[in-house]
């Protein structure tokens, strides 16, 4: 082999290992749950999702039953809209996601969920092209999606939100949790009215990734009667039987001490009550 065809092998070798060979597909019939992972590109199954039941969840009945609704459009093949469920720390956004695609898959719909790290999303455009091809149907779901200054991810996900020229594929739907409404922090938001030559562009270019979400769901802090709810349902499901003013006094002390109360915060009491019980979770 001459100098200049070694030269060129070493070349097409060096650029086989920047740029992967595409994927393959997995058994996607190997489970319902998959996350997505990079260097190499691949799709992991997920053989137990961590989730609770959705009756569980009290205190967001409007966004569990438009984001049901529309996932069960969805996995009926219908039109469907990309959702944004934004608010309160802990009050079961994830949670919300992963039991309604649990209790889609119970009605007998073979939907599957894919988990996109928001670091990865520069990937993004891969993951589609293997999915496209799949005759199964996809939720993506990034969970805590938030972009800091600087942060050009957000960019990536205008293919999902999308498509390009190609469209969003026809069987995936794109689910994102966030604090943020409009995915980027207030300041950073005012940094670009002050300092952009044309602010209002600037603003408008990032405020509008969260317009590109057909649903937006917005999740706010629980009452004290829909925390205890969620105890009282978290004790009837595990078999923890407790006199009701007892519960009631020790779940109130609780969520003064953390000064919170939300859907993590009753489900952590109620994790120490079970412990106390000795009830395995």
């Amino acid at each position: 082999m001459s100098a200049g065809s070694k030269a060129l092998r070493r070349i097409a070798e060096a650029l086989e290992r920047i740029q992967p060979a595409p994927a393959d597909a997995p058994d996607f019939e190997g489970a319902d749950a998959f996350v997505w992972h990079v260097a190499p590109d691949r799709l992991a199954p997920v053989p137990r999702v961590n989730r609770v039941d959705l009756g569980l969840l009290h205190g967001i009945d409007r966004a569990r039953d438009t984001l049901l609704e529309n996932t069960r459009h969805f996995a009926r093949g219908l039109p469907a809209n990309n959702a944004l469920l934004w608010g309160a720390r802990g009050m079961g956004k994830s949670s919300l996601v992963k039991a309604i695609h649990a209790a889609i898959v119970a009605e007998g719909h073979a939907l599957k969920i894919v988990e996109v790290q928001r670091e990865d999303l520069p990937s993004i455009g891969r993951l589609l092209t293997l999915l496209r091809a799949a005759p199964q149907r996809f939720v993506l779901f990034c969970d805590d999606l938030s972009f800091s200054h600087d942060d050009q991810h957000y960019k990536s996900l205008k293919a999902v939100l999308d498509g390009g020229i190609e469209g969003r594929p026809e069987n995936v739907v794109f689910y994102a949790t966030s604090n943020r409404r409009h995915l980027m922090p207030r300041d950073m938001i005012e940094n670009e009215r002050g300092s952009a030559i044309n602010p209002s562009e600037a603003v408008e270019e990032k405020v509008s990734l969260s317009d590109r979400f057909g649903l937006w769901l917005g999740f706010h802090p629980c009452s004290q009667d829909d925390y205890l709810a969620m105890i009282e349902g978290y004790c009837a499901a595990w078999g923890i039987i407790i006199d009701k003013a007892s519960l009631r006094a020790e779940a109130i002390e609780w969520q003064a001490t953390r000064g919170a109360r939300s859907g993590r915060v009753a489900w952590q009491f109620f994790t120490d009550l079970a412990a106390r019980r000795g009830v395995q979770l």
